[in-house]
């Protein structure tokens, strides 16, 4: 018992560490872009010329978001945690699609900074140089129906199924509680409203970018509502 109990500590002090690191490199993302300034707009020799200017911050940027996504999992996980005793099959499910979303998220990042960095050095080659350009173009970070975001977009429908799985178990705890499983909800449900509005062609495709962003400031809410609960659960105010 005593073991389960410290298992249970574990997991939240877990959780609320990855809130820590992921507000910090929330703080980080401000200084490191991850594209060329109006990117949606930018023509392709512009950011070939930046990309190959900003390596090194590109490159920074890019293991930023891979921090971020972790972190963000990893809090995930500790809610889908939070639920196992009550609700133990939406516990088992959260936790699966909280790892498909790793597996979506993971593969556009990695890209980014393994493979695009390598790409641009090779523009100029004369064998390989026609293949990188057309990669490059496909691996877009800022068009919204890239190859390279589609990845992101996936992650982001996944972890709205996770919104909707875990809300009604949070509503029904404390305080925070409600406002997590609320604002977890609320970002479920605009999420697929939205993506019926793009699929039925009410949403255009350069809106994508600002409606489907947007709406992970209800995420911002629901990582700082479940450190309360990680923080009295882990018993990190008294160790």
């Amino acid at each position: 018992m005593n073991d389960y109990s410290s298992l249970d500590t574990t997991i939240y002090r877990f959780g609320f560490y990855c809130a820590v690191l992921l507000i910090l490199s929330g703080f980080a993302a401000a200084f490191l872009p991850l594209d060329i300034s109006d990117g949606l707009d930018a023509e392709h020799t512009d950011r070939i010329v930046w990309l190959t200017e900003h390596r090194a911050t590109f490159v920074l940027g890019w293991l930023n978001q891979i921090v971020a996504m972790l972190t963000l999992s990893g809090v995930f996980v500790a809610m889908a945690w939070q639920t196992r005793q009550r609700f133990p099959l939406t516990a088992l499910l959260s936790a699966a699609v909280v790892a498909f979303s790793v597996m979506a998220f993971i593969v556009p990042k990695f890209i980014a900074v393994w493979s695009m960095p390598l790409l641009v050095s090779a523009v100029n080659d004369p064998i390989n140089g026609e293949m990188a350009n057309t990669l490059l173009m496909l691996l877009n970070v800022t068009t919204p129906y890239s190859l390279f975001t589609s990845f992101d977009y996936l992650g982001f429908w996944l972890y709205a199924v996770f919104g909707l799985l875990i809300t009604r178990p949070f509503l029904q705890g404390t305080t925070s509680s409600k406002i997590a499983g609320t604002c977890a909800g609320l970002y479920g449900a605009t999420y697929h409203i939205l993506l019926v509005a793009l699929l039925s062609g009410v949403l255009e495709n350069h809106q994508i970018g600002t409606w489907f962003l947007s709406t992970t400031a209800l995420l911002i809410i629901v990582v700082i509502a479940t450190m309360v609960g990680f923080w009295r659960h882990g018993q990190l105010g008294s160790s």
